[in-house]
């Protein structure tokens, strides 16, 4: 085992690393979930007032929009404007009357348009040469792409124009439309409506509640049409990937990333065109007293940690090391020495009952060590006491047989038939020492037994056998059966041999062997049946009386060799007779030592 191993599952290690556990992590996960609840809260609050907000400018701008859509098509049914051009300027006396009419109706318009300024220009730029140099458009039919579309539908259309010199070199948004004759339907000229980003504040402004934010107006590819600070990221190119995921999801809040600062963003669609309001917080202003508390946070987290590796130290001086002292003193116990004082001893918490509580136990211990010497050895003393007066059991059984062929010699069957019963019976209960013998050498014996009672009493005994053969090879241990077969035959059966009769059957259930010892003899008392039930359910030294003291051999054998659960069952009633019944494990034979003691089969041990 590596040092490290032993390092880590030492117990003053456990402790430190069970109290940091127990006390850091969970402060830890506390702060943590403290903080992204808090985040999240802050968010949800932001977003609510951010959604809010932008139906409110939603609402504002679109009504703006259509009234600015009606102020346009006022200008378009005007009836100078469509006498204007109705026909094409034939010379430049009539085309300097046209600029000249043109720019007079224009500025006496520009009042009733809420917008920046108004165009309004000829279908055929070409032949108005002298008013698109006047209003600064010259060649625009070549130069201006958003013109030849204008010019080929009849839907109107917003562009984004970003003028980079003149009198107003700031991003204006245009809106076009292409308007033809009232009577004959034929096309007559566009009027352009610059809006500028003062108009465009007055709808998409700030609400002023949050620190650095900002509401920006994107069409559907994300592109930016106005931007409330200052047109920072207005018409921008590369600004239309960072926003494309607001124009192309749910209206939801969600958080970007742009220029190494991160926004809360909350996204609102317009009704009557594709464009999108958009509304950018901060995190860093969000979140600004949850980073204080986050700091106040870590300072009390590195006090408390000092503080917890104070109460580490005080703990592993005055608990865990006593604990460790104690293990070295346990290991130079298992190799012999039990001598030992330690200052530990004296204290007066649970460390100094532990220390004499072990000093008590090693005593203890010593003791017991020499009363073991002394006991084996005279236990050694009486074995060569036994084997010096030991009868040889071959003796006895060459004895035995001996007598049952003088038996025979002279005709005495009956002699000879009751010896070798009772050879046989020395023989099987004998067992060569052994305590586990098979469950065929065990009826054997019985038969043995049986068969020297009817010698004995001049009766014959009625007793059936039922045994699975597959039961009969397995481990079993010796002289069970007798002494519940006796008691049946001295005890229920006894006073009518005629009709008496005893059943031994035998059954696998699981991994127990069951038998049942059954008699049809005159039963039981109950009060004698209830002090033998109470007798099987004791301990030895609980249990009185001389009656059943066969049974309680049993069963007191059966309980402390297999456990608890292996006890003798016994039903009695006068009507129908007794029944015994007997559980025993079912044993391996390869688990069986030499001296015949074996081991239950797996499952067996109850």
């Amino acid at each position: 085992m590596s040092k490290a191993r032993i390092a880590l599952g030492s117990l003053r290690n456990k402790v430190i690393l069970i109290f940091f556990a127990i006390l850091i992590v969970p402060f830890l996960l506390f702060a943590y979930y403290t903080h992204v609840k808090a985040i999240e809260g802050i968010s949800n609050a932001n977003t609510l007032v951010s959604h809010s907000f932008l139906i409110q400018a939603r609402k504002s701008f679109e009504v703006y929009l259509s009234q600015l859509n009606s102020q346009m098509n006022d200008l378009i049914g005007n009836k100078q404007l469509q006498d204007l051009l109705k026909t094409t300027p034939e010379g430049w006396e009539d085309e300097e009357l046209f600029t000249v009419n043109m720019l007079t109706l224009l500025n006496n318009q520009a009042l009733a348009i809420d917008a920046f300024r108004v165009h309004v220009y000829p279908i055929d730029p070409a032949a108005y040469t002298d008013y698109m140099n006047t209003i600064g458009e010259p060649g625009l039919e070549g130069r201006e792409e958003w013109f030849q579309k204008a010019r080929s539908s009849i839907s109107p259309a917003w562009h984004l124009s970003m003028p980079s010199s003149g009198r107003y070199a700031k991003p204006l948004l245009t809106y076009t439309k292409r308007f033809t004759g009232l009577y004959d339907r034929q096309p007559r000229g566009i009027i352009a409506a610059d809006v500028s980003e003062d108009q465009l504040a007055r709808y998409i402004s700030p609400s002023g509640n949050i620190a650095g934010q900002k509401l920006l107006l994107l069409d559907d590819d994300g592109s930016v049409l106005y931007d409330s600070s200052a047109n920072e990221w207005t018409g921008r190119p590369e600004m239309a990937g960072r926003f494309h995921n607001l124009t192309n999801g749910p209206e939801m809040s969600r958080t970007i990333g742009i220029g190494g600062q991160k926004y809360l963003a909350s996204s609102l669609k317009l009704d009557s065109r594709p464009w999108y309001l958009v509304s950018l917080s901060p995190l860093s202003e969000l979140t600004g007293t949850i980073d204080e508390i986050n700091r106040v946070m870590l300072i009390f987290l590195v006090l408390y940690l000092l503080c917890s590796i104070g109460v580490v130290i005080y703990f592993t001086v005055h608990f865990t090391q006593p604990v460790v002292r104690l293990v070295q003193l346990m290991r130079k116990a298992e190799k012999g020495y039990f001598r030992h004082h330690s200052v530990w001893s004296k204290r007066n918490d649970e460390v100094g009952w532990l220390y004499r509580g072990y000093a008590s136990l090693t005593t203890q211990i010593e003791t017991l060590i020499e009363e073991a010497s002394r006991s084996e050895w005279k236990k050694k003393e009486l074995e060569f006491q036994v084997l010096s007066h030991q009868i040889n059991p071959h003796f006895l059984y060459n004895t035995l047989e001996s007598i049952r062929w003088k038996a025979e010699t002279h005709g005495r069957s009956d002699i000879s038939e009751m010896v070798a019963a009772l050879g046989n019976l020395l023989r099987l209960s004998l067992n060569q020492g052994k305590e586990i013998t098979t469950l065929r050498r065990e009826i054997e014996q019985l038969q043995a037994y049986v068969q020297i009672e009817q010698a004995r009493m001049g009766q014959t005994i009625r007793i059936l056998y039922a045994i699975e053969p597959e039961l009969q090879a397995l481990p079993f241990m010796r002289l069970l059966l007798q002494p519940l077969v006796e008691n049946a035959i001295q005890h229920s059966i006894h006073d009518n041999f005629e009709q008496g009769k005893i059943l031994v059957s035998a059954r696998r259930e699981n991994e127990d062997i069951v038998l049942d010892i059954i008699d049809n003899g005159k039963g039981i008392p109950p009060e004698t049946l209830d002090k033998l039930n109470r007798d099987t359910q004791e301990e030895p030294s609980q249990s009185t009386g001389s009656k059943g003291v066969g049974l309680r051999n049993v069963n007191e054998r059966l309980r402390l060799y297999f456990g608890d659960a292996y006890r003798l069952q016994i039903e009695s009633d006068p009507s129908y007779g007794t029944k015994i019944t007997l559980r025993h494990p079912v044993m391996n034979k390869e688990e069986s030592g030499p001296d015949g003691v074996g081991t239950p089969a797996a499952g067996a041990a109850r």
